[in-house]
């Protein structure tokens, strides 16, 4: 068995854990607003951000200095002492390092290159230096950098498969420990708000323009969100536990899901069996539960031929956003929280919408719930087909 001994986050819910889960309890996420200077054309967008000052980079990971990198930092203060006495046990060369993104620098990049251009055709900013190094946009560059800061020298890696990213890295982490490869692993993720994703997002008509609304009758599409989560997994036993994980990929289309939720349906039987237990046995769903036309439709479809109507569930995207690569990690971690402190199970927000009543019937819960037993599952469905569920639990 893989256990879950520490976990760090920071979201548009909260800084830290503590926030988060004052935030969470109130239904409310302070970090969730209305910006300037994202869209082209001058629009405004609701979006979810990671509010005060971010920690620096010391001068020695220059070349890294990210805001994404600087949202793992501020992840890893919440984690920081488990880590380093896990260094301590099992040697720097024992303890992995996976995480996933979508973004990494590529904000840093975009406006890299935007001053660049302007100054070469006499608009915008001089030319000069900006502190911008092409290891701030690669993919790879978080693990690299969190590995080095760390001072570790196991396996480090960066796993990039769209909105599945950081949970695809919280089970190649499980993997690596049950395989012999490592004795703990630091996996989770990060992604940034960056002008290419989100105005990428917009071209596709998926942007909300205001709160998303998942599962509701008139749901416009998401919010994007930025954040960065954290989870330390080790072969020591824990009060909780990686208790089982379902992946899939179902090719069906480049962006949209199968309109029958094969593949979800495939991570989750396979993520129950992994953990045997029953569908029942479930207390609670993490949903995907992005708030376009086709996510919301299919997984609800998908969850209700698993489950039925009988276990609660509920999409947080209108409290974190969707946060793309770290959105995986991001909401496990809330699952950590309710497995971990007495908070009640978020509802669905219908205060502006009702729910579609298109959708088939399941556990969607219209008002806050009581955890019954500590057996959670989270799902993260990504672009391509891309799918995962993670079940945590508390350890037998």
């Amino acid at each position: 068995m893989i256990y879950c001994a520490a976990a760090g986050l920071c979201s548009a819910l909260g800084r830290d854990l503590r926030e988060t889960a004052t935030h969470l309890a109130a239904g409310r996420a302070p970090g969730m607003q209305l910006r300037d200077g994202w869209l082209q054309g001058g629009r405004r967008a609701m979006l979810g951000a990671v509010g005060g000052e971010l920690p620096s980079t010391p001068v020695a990971w220059a070349r890294h200095d990210s805001r994404n990198n600087r949202l793992l930092l501020l992840a890893l203060e919440q984690v920081r002492a488990q880590v380093d006495a896990d260094v301590l046990r099992f040697g720097p060369d024992r303890v992995a390092v996976v995480l996933g993104t979508s973004t990494s620098g590529l904000d840093e990049s975009d406006r890299h290159y935007s001053r660049v251009q302007g100054a070469a055709g006499g608009e915008g900013p001089a030319a000069g230096p900006d502190g911008y190094h092409y290891e701030q946009q690669e993919l790879g560059d978080p693990a690299r950098f969190l590995a080095s800061f760390l001072g570790l020298t196991g396996p480090a890696y960066t796993v990039s498969t769209a909105c599945s990213s950081s949970a695809r890295a919280i089970i190649s982490g499980r993997r690596l420990i049950a395989a012999g490869l490592a004795d703990a692993a630091l996996v989770g993720g990060a992604d940034t708000l960056s002008r290419m994703p989100i105005n990428g997002f917009d071209s596709l008509e998926l942007l909300s323009p205001e709160r998303c609304q998942p599962f509701a009758r008139d749901r416009r599409g998401i919010n994007i969100g930025e954040g960065a989560a954290l989870l330390l997994l080790t072969r020591e036993p824990q009060p909780l536990a990686l208790l089982g994980v379902g992946e899939s990929s179902d090719a069906w289309h480049m962006s949209a899901p199968h309109p029958e939720g094969a593949g979800a349906v495939r991570a989750m039987r396979m993520a129950l069996q992994d953990a045997d237990v029953r569908a029942a046995d479930v207390a609670y769903i993490n949903l995907h539960g992005t708030a376009t036309q086709a996510n919301d439709q299919v997984e609800a479809q998908a969850v209700a031929q698993v489950f039925g109507e009988q276990v609660p569930c509920s999409s947080v995207k209108h409290l974190l956003g969707h946060t793309l690569g770290a959105a995986g990690a991001c909401e496990a971690t809330l699952c950590w929280l309710l497995l971990t402190q007495p908070l009640a199970l978020p509802a669905q927000d219908f205060s502006h919408s009702p729910l579609d009543a298109r959708l088939p019937p399941f556990g969607l819960l219209q008002a806050p719930g009581r955890l019954r037993r500590p057996l959670v599952m989270s799902n993260a469905f990504a672009f391509g087909g891309n799918n995962t569920s993670l079940i945590l639990g508390a350890a037998a």
